[in-house]
């Protein structure tokens, strides 16, 4: 593995793409501590947890993505999956709703 922050990133996708969430997700959380700002890093540490079942993360990695970038349609979108899945869905509907008018569907 490349020691560079591009490097890890591209071993932490690896591991995504290998379906190894929760490995991914530990990888992650190192760059964001590092890289508090690249929230191409969080985004993909968010899904990381997601499909890891750690939804509280994945929903403050989500929510600090928007408060960085409230136009993100993804974010919105994923928010509102994750919501979904904790089984609050008046909230995941706004969510849901903004992340539809965003990219026009």
């Amino acid at each position: 593995m490349d020691g560079t922050l591009f490097g890890r990133y591209r071993y932490a996708g690896m591991l995504f793409d290998d379906r190894q969430y929760s490995a991914a997700a530990t990888e992650l959380a190192e760059l964001v501590t590092e890289e508090p700002d690249n929230t191409a890093i969080r985004l993909l540490l968010a899904r990381a947890y997601y499909h890891s079942a750690q939804l509280t993360r994945a929903e403050a990695e989500l929510r600090e993505v928007l408060q960085r970038n409230p136009a993100d349609a993804y974010a919105h979108l994923m928010l509102g999956r994750v919501l979904q899945r904790q089984s609050r869905h008046d909230e995941a509907a706004s969510s849901l709703r903004l992340a539809a008018a965003m990219s026009g569907e």
